[in-house]
């Protein structure tokens, strides 16, 4: 019998493109869906799954991706893997910057959720939403981003026990990944150098490291792991570091 699919929201960033490739290594049926059209297309057609061009905040597009990838049947999977990096002060961050945070983080997951919660009940399948190690570890100017995760944690937890039996819910959080997104935050050899050695392991995070996590708990070998916030983030979150 076919599996279920599993749908990727985001599958074009930097983690979402790691997983999406590791699902297919393990030839799971995908479907992707994202907003930047030409990505997803040629990401798509290199994998050989199908995909919906479809904004994460859109509930009409969202459900319109659930339907191409399900058909109206069973989903064995989802993962949000859309969010953003907001790194500002409490003095500097405006209403709008918390307001677009929670929106793009945590609503988004919560429309999938929402839209996709009976395809996923008929398929038991699993979801992997993502969060921040600075949701649970206070550093500064993070009021943003970790206000905004911190919903994301909640949000997986709740909806954890909503759904169960039938669906898990999980989520990764990962410290400074090296992905587009946090580009900008690694300009120059110095800047990445000291921020990798904040890390007990000595290293900045790889969109692989955290992809790998995702895929483990999308499967079935994590079929008794459910309303968990799992960290893989060098020791960051858990260790005191002498460096």
């Amino acid at each position: 019998m076919t599996a279920a699919p599993i749908l990727v929201f985001g599958g074009t960033g930097g983690i979402g493109s790691a997983l999406v490739r590791r699902l297919a290594a393990r030839r799971r049926p995908l479907h992707l869906a994202a907003r930047g059209a030409d990505r997803l297309r040629a990401l798509a057609e290199a994998l050989g799954c199908g995909y919906t061009v479809a904004d994460a905040l859109d509930e009409a597009a969202i459900g319109r991706a659930v339907e191409e990838a399900c058909g109206g049947g069973a989903l064995g999977g989802a993962a949000y893997a859309v969010g953003s990096i907001a790194v500002k002060s409490l003095e500097s961050a405006t209403a709008r910057d918390f307001e677009e945070a929670f929106r793009l983080n945590a609503l988004g997951a919560a429309l999938l959720l929402r839209r996709a919660k009976d395809a996923l009940t008929a398929g038991r399948g699993a979801v992997v939403l993502f969060s921040t190690v600075a949701a649970s570890v206070g550093f500064p100017n993070h009021t943003v981003i970790a206000s905004a995760k911190a919903a994301v944690e909640g949000l997986a937890r709740a909806a954890a026990a909503e759904l169960a039996p039938h669906v898990r819910i999980n989520c990764v959080a990962p410290s400074l990944t090296a992905t587009p997104l946090a580009a900008p935050l690694l300009a120059s050899d110095a800047m990445a150098s000291a921020l990798a050695r904040a890390h007990p392991l000595g290293r900045l995070g790889t969109p692989e490291d955290t992809a790998a996590l995702a895929d483990f708990l999308l499967s079935e070998d994590a079929g008794w792991i459910t309303g968990e916030v799992v960290g893989v983030d060098g020791g960051r979150g858990s260790l005191r570091h002498k460096g």
